[in-house]
């Protein structure tokens, strides 16, 4: 852990925050990268920076710039991610070790933003949705490695559920082998990324910042070792008829068997063709749901920050 921290580099802004136990929230950077185009992929990420310096937070993009693990990223390094794009690596645990050693540029996951927060002292990340258990992963064993950096890692991560392209039931069986708690951010029915129900059960439904500050810090001083997953629905008005979204995953799904697609580059590759088939409508949802899921991470951790000062 020592020799990690000489590699990490927080920015001044979100070290003062953390000094001074004032709120701060982490988000991802395989979004800018990889999500969709520039110049749209920069104005998308600093406009969910202002949503959290909105809601009384400091925003904590977290990436890998030329070997050092980056908690925070200047509105330079936002750019440079934005205008690389898929030039620079999609990073995973897995990735890092080659990433660091190597001195190269890495645009971060649920799991490595996981981990590089957690290592400089930030305990809530707001993300779009969660990877999970693919669809036939009896047979291909395709299971995302967010399930197990929240197995793990004690990072609160504020989602809109875990993407629809999966089995839900079964990421949903996975978590509770782990002892993730999931819970449902005014809902008892786990969103489905696109949409606002899923048929499933969360754990626990959770109505106020405050609650799900109090569930955090209770584990934290349990000890457990794992994360908390806080599901978020998408807002109603931007939340898409699951019909539709349905339609467009299932002819996805079939064209990334009929290519041969498989391990990390599925997820990338099924949601750029389920935006082409929705004609921009998904894109436009995954989006909002971002800006909603900062917001409620953006009160949950100035929570978090009040119930430790008291």
């Amino acid at each position: 852990m020592e020799a990690l921290k000489q590699l990490l580099e927080v920015a001044p802004e979100v070290q003062a925050a953390l000094d001074e136990n004032r709120p701060v929230v982490a988000l991802e950077s395989t979004i800018i990268s990889h999500g969709m185009p520039y110049p749209q992929n920069v104005e998308t990420a600093l406009a969910v920076e202002d949503v959290i310096r909105s809601n009384g937070a400091t925003p904590a993009t977290i990436a890998v710039i030329g070997g050092k693990m980056k908690a925070g990223c200047s509105r330079e390094e936002i750019e440079h991610l934005g205008k690389s794009g898929t030039n620079v690596t999609k990073c995973s645990r897995r990735d890092m070790p080659a990433i660091l050693a190597r001195s190269m540029d890495g645009a971060t996951t649920v799991t490595t933003t996981m981990l590089i927060a957690h290592l400089a002292g930030i305990s809530v990340f707001a993300t779009g949705g969660i990877g999970g258990v693919h669809r036939g992963a009896e047979v291909t064993m395709d299971i995302s490695a967010d399930l197990e950096e929240l197995a793990s890692t004690p990072v609160m991560v504020v989602c809109a559920g875990a993407k629809s392209i999966l089995d839900l039931g079964l990421t949903l069986e996975y978590l509770e082998t782990k002892g993730v708690p999931v819970l449902g951010f005014g809902t008892d029915e786990l969103p489905a990324f696109y949409t606002r129900k899923s048929g499933f059960s969360v754990d626990y439904r959770v109505d106020t910042p405050e609650e799900l500050a109090d569930m955090f810090l209770m584990q934290r001083a349990l000890g457990m070792p794992n994360g908390m997953l806080v599901t978020n629905p998408i807002p109603e008005e931007y939340s898409m008829d699951k019909a539709v979204i349905d339609k467009a995953i299932e002819e996805a799904l079939a064209e990334a068997k009929r290519l041969g697609i498989h391990g990390k580059e599925t997820t990338p590759f099924l949601l750029a063709k389920i935006k082409d088939i929705t004609g921009g409508d998904s894109l436009d949802s995954n989006i909002r749901l971002v800006f909603n899921n900062a917001r409620v991470a953006s009160l949950t951790a100035a929570a978090i920050c009040r119930k430790k000062k008291a």
